[in-house]
């Protein structure tokens, strides 16, 4: 265990991955209706930024037995800026839809390699006290940098006079980033040089070894299921970012900007540091679990509320505080469960998970608000996360172990 740099570092080194994510669902997807997409085909900007995150088990073993995560960390971020002003250059609309969805989709991918090294930097310096804190900061570079990077590319979309522009100053941002390493020690280093070598081999086995210790726990297997069901979600974020759906309540780009960008930053970072205290007091299963109940409370209220720009923004803020909740809860939930070893594979194989419902509950949403408008996506939303926490219950109930029953019969 080396030594803990302050969480806010965290928040430094994870804003890139945090940032592409918001630039691609606020940024371009609030767009998206503008250019000639309608609300599905809009869903899919964000649909294939989440396609690599629910598919990086894949290639997390890589972080892991290659290389150290700081040379990772920095190949990566500097390729996530290119990926941006990619996205930034080719025009959107109904003709660029696909070469833009590829773009997305190859950027999403290169990005995750920046949350598996900070990941692994930071699984190797934290201990068990400081899961709460550690994981509350850690998201603020996730929620926080998806709402800044978002409110400020659409802010920058709206007022620059060519769009690569945006993406040469928010990519600029990504790499100065990488100073936030200075503050870290090196993390758990590769036993090779290279994935062909025989000390690679050696590496690739010790991670499955390491992954099969911790699914043989039974606190792994249930944050595995948990992890797996569209439970804390905020897959409706995504939706209610689009130009089409804010104008249900009367929202324009000002409004989306501000509630599903800038302010979305502050409020998720106070909702990450709320799941941070939340996870010191309850174990982060419960919290999580609990916290999924009254994310699908609040679109409840909001679906139910009046069409107003007032209600929107306020049902916005809302909910992005319960989207932090979530995260925060989400990422104690993870470093409670992994345990020591491998931990860019581990932490991946959780988040692959969690993105997998957020991915497809996503692309549902949209159709729903698509054919059924708005509201009937928020209260589809409600419907499956009440569902999953239903169904995780039943299931830790099931996984209970039994105590021993000793006989007293007489022998």
């Amino acid at each position: 265990m080396r030594h803990a740099p302050h969480p806010v570092v965290w928040t430094l080194l994870y804003l890139p991955f945090g940032a592409l994510s918001g630039f691609v669902s606020v940024a371009l997807t609030f767009q998206a209706s503008q250019h000639g997409l309608s609300i599905s085909e809009g869903a899919l900007l964000n649909g294939a930024q989440l396609l690599s995150q629910w598919l990086k088990w894949m290639w997390a073993p890589l972080v892991d037995a290659t290389l150290s995560p700081r040379r990772w960390y920095v190949i990566s971020t500097v390729l996530s800026a290119v990926g941006v002003l990619a996205m930034s250059i080719l025009p959107l609309g109904p003709h660029t839809l696909g070469a833009l969805l590829a773009i997305i989709a190859v950027a999403s991918l290169i990005n995750s390699v920046v949350g598996m090294s900070v990941e692994a930097l930071m699984a190797s310096s934290t201990t068990p006290e400081q899961i709460g804190r550690v994981s509350a900061w850690f998201q603020v570079g996730n929620l926080g940098g998806a709402g800044a990077g978002g409110g400020l590319g659409l802010w920058l979309f709206q007022k620059l006079p060519s769009a690569w522009m945006t993406g040469a100053i928010v990519g600029g941002l990504f790499v100065l980033c990488c100073a936030g390493l200075r503050f870290t020690a090196g993390g758990p280093s590769p036993s090779h040089g290279t994935v062909s070598s025989p000390g690679a081999g050696a590496a690739v086995r010790q991670v499955i070894r390491d992954l099969g210790t911790m699914l043989k726990t039974r606190g792994g297997r249930l944050a595995v299921i948990l992890c797996a069901l569209p439970v804390g979600t905020g897959a409706a974020q995504g939706i209610l970012t689009q130009a089409t759906v804010a104008a249900a309540w009367g929202a324009g780009a000002k409004q989306v900007a501000l509630v599903q960008g800038f302010l979305s930053a502050v409020v998720t970072a106070l909702g990450c540091f709320a799941g941070g205290a939340l996870c010191r007091r309850l174990h982060p299963r419960t919290a999580y679990a609990a916290i999924g109940l009254g994310l699908a409370a609040i679109a409840v209220v909001m679906g139910a509320g009046p069409a107003s720009v007032s209600a929107y923004v306020a049902g916005s803020l809302i909910y992005a505080f319960g989207v932090g909740l979530a995260f925060a809860a989400f990422t104690a939930l993870v470093l409670d469960a992994m345990g020591p070893g491998s931990a860019a594979t581990k932490y991946n194989v959780f988040a692959s998970l969690a993105n997998f419902p957020l991915w497809w509950l996503g692309l549902l949403l949209g159709l729903v608000a698509e054919k059924g408008g708005p509201r009937r996506m928020l209260f589809t939303e409600a419907a499956l996360g009440v569902a999953g926490v239903i169904l995780f219950a039943l299931t830790a109930r099931l996984a209970r172990p039994r105590p021993e029953v000793a006989s007293t019969r007489d022998s």
